[in-house]
């Protein structure tokens, strides 16, 4: 029998043992859920931490019938929280498909679960993670770029920028935006069939025009056209308002897909990433 002292210790260990387990199953990452409310997302933060410059983010948000898991398997995507020294998060939208207007999944869906959803991950990050409120960008790809363009014209106040891939708004596109002055860099590839430049019927719906959407955030955030800078690899139009903020449209040669270099590019210009 034990006497009182180490009983005592034992008791202390157990405490300790149960604290420690606890803690654990708190936590959250790349291969466990981050719990909000009823909804989940998955994090990537860097191994080895510059403390020197507040940490940011990029919350991206997978195509149609992908998940947070999905997005977590990604290593070129999850790579870049080391190469670049940020949080990668990955959004989850808790069914085949993001709820926002038009969408044919969800044909009564108004957008507003949506935003909630993101309102409460990106309070999440900055309290959970200290993640620098004003370092966090949006990105998607596909019915991801669908939900990424949501937030543009909703929540444009609340993310550093926007970059939405191989994805636009349902049609028809909001009459009016309550946040359209963003710094936004959408990408798109020339030969993309799923989700062509102009849109596509599908079901009752129809997918709405690239070109329609730039144009309305162009009139709606008092943009006008500059000089791109020239590249390679992509066919860029480039617009930018008193503010400073950027809006852009970067084709390229390709069908329904983007590269780790469109984002690391659009993450350089956001400021999230460092100059080559």
């Amino acid at each position: 029998m034990a006497s009182a002292p180490m009983a005592f210790r034992l008791a202390l260990l157990a405490a300790s043992v149960l604290a420690a387990l606890a803690e654990s199953a708190g936590a959250c990452g790349r291969n466990s859920d981050c719990l909000i409310g009823e909804r989940t997302y998955r994090v990537v933060l860097p191994n080895a931490r510059d403390t020197s410059r507040p940490l940011g983010a990029i919350v991206f948000a997978h195509g149609y019938r992908g998940s947070a898991v999905g997005t977590m398997r990604n290593e070129a995507l999850i790579g870049l929280a080391d190469a670049l020294d940020i949080a990668v998060v990955a959004a989850d939208a808790g069914g085949p498909d993001w709820q926002i207007p038009g969408v044919p999944s969800f044909p009564d869906a108004d957008g507003v679960a949506a935003l909630a959803y993101f309102d409460a991950l990106r309070g999440d990050l900055i309290e959970r993670f200290a993640i620098d409120p004003e370092r966090i960008v949006a990105a998607g790809f596909s019915a991801g770029g669908m939900m990424v363009w949501h937030l543009a014209c909703h929540r444009g106040d609340a993310f550093a920028g926007f970059v939405p891939l191989s994805g636009t708004f349902w049609a028809p596109l909001p009459a009016h935006c309550p946040t359209p002055a963003v710094d936004l860099v959408h990408y798109h590839g020339t030969e993309d069939t799923v989700v062509p430049l102009e849109g596509r019927p599908i079901s009752r719906s129809r997918q709405g025009n690239v070109r329609d959407a730039m144009r309305l955030f162009t009139d709606l955030g008092g943009y006008h056209p500059i000089a791109a800078e020239p590249d390679a690899e992509l066919d860029c139009t480039l617009a930018q308002n008193e503010q400073g903020q950027r809006l852009e449209l970067c084709l390229f040669n390709g069908g329904h897909g983007y590269q780790r270099s469109h984002l690391v590019r659009a993450l350089r210009l956001f400021g999230l990433a460092p100059e080559d």
